[in-house]
């Protein structure tokens, strides 16, 4: 019993000398627990207090299509992701013809590589060679390079709507030429205004589109395409002998058969080197056991 009294004796010490003792007013409900506690009897003052931990309750969400809308988003992405891929900035992008129908001609450019397949030296040769035909003759001839066509159904299509494109009116397009070649379908297609047809004629034209620019492209010889084209065409309007086009190379494949007169000689050989080895099997071991009988 001495020893409860003394230990509610002690609590009761630690509970008054206590920080918050020292403040009544700024706490009242301590206070107001003290003096009750001072007033007991040291029998009826309480050994010990238990306070009860308040259960942590779990953040749950309230709304449960949270997680449903989580899910969607997270399959959106990943299907925009898998069927959407992104094309990075250092990707090189491939030419379009819608790219060379909205580009705005200028006098003193003369080729538009938008397939990348011509060199520098042959875009300077061009330029020259064409500038020159310009200031002599007034005609302006456009060399275009496209990898693909998906707008239009071939060459010779497109190549009047680029024409009709840049050189809307009749008087802005009668001394214009538009060569276009397709790296892609290895075709190519000329044409032009009024006059710059009639300046180089039916027949170069056709020998060009036909010789030129397809057998050469097949070769992947864009750069001699061009220039050889470009030759004849300035040929044809300053009334000079045509130089003419490559000619298609004829494949002639070498057949792996031997002829019947390479088969004859070969099976007179064959036999001869059958012969030979037949007599040396039978006639070297007879001699060599007619030498050891002999012996004997």
């Amino acid at each position: 019993m001495s020893k409860s009294v003394s230990v509610c004796h002690n609590s009761a010490m630690e509970t008054i000398l206590s920080p918050t003792s020292f403040c009544p007013v700024l706490n009242p409900k301590i206070s107001s627990f003290q003096s009750k506690l001072t007033s007991l009897p040291p029998t009826k003052i309480p050994i010990c207090s238990c306070l009860k931990k308040q259960p942590i309750k779990e953040s749950v969400p309230k709304n449960w299509l949270s997680h449903v809308q989580h899910g969607f988003a997270a399959l959106a992405i990943s299907l925009a992701l898998n069927y959407c891929p992104v094309v990075l900035p250092t990707q090189p992008a491939f030419a379009s013809e819608f790219d060379v129908l909205n580009e705005v001609p200028s006098q003193d450019d003369y080729v538009l590589d938008d397939a990348g397949v011509l060199s520098r030296v042959t875009k300077s040769d061009l330029k020259r060679l064409l500038s020159d035909l310009e200031s002599r003759k007034g005609f302006h001839i456009n060399f275009i390079t496209v990898r693909k066509l998906t707008s239009k159904a071939d060459a010779f299509e497109y190549a009047d709507q680029v024409l009709e494109r840049w050189y809307p009116t009749v008087e802005q397009g009668a001394k214009k030429g538009i060569v276009v070649l397709i790296t892609s379908q290895k075709e190519g297609a000329i044409t032009g205004g009024p006059e710059f047809i009639q300046a180089v004629g039916d027949t170069v034209l056709d020998s060009t589109v036909s010789e030129n620019l397809p057998v050469l492209a097949t070769d992947e010889k864009y750069n001699e395409a061009f220039y050889s084209t470009a030759q004849r065409l300035v040929a044809a309007i300053d009334g000079l002998p045509d130089p003419g086009g490559p000619k298609a190379k004829e494949n002639k494949r070498e057949s792996n058969f031997k002829t019947r007169e390479e088969t004859e000689e070969k099976r007179g050989q064959f036999s001869l080197v059958v012969g030979g080895l037949l007599v040396i099997a039978f006639v070297v071991p007879m001699a060599q056991y007619y030498a050891y009988v002999s012996k004997k």
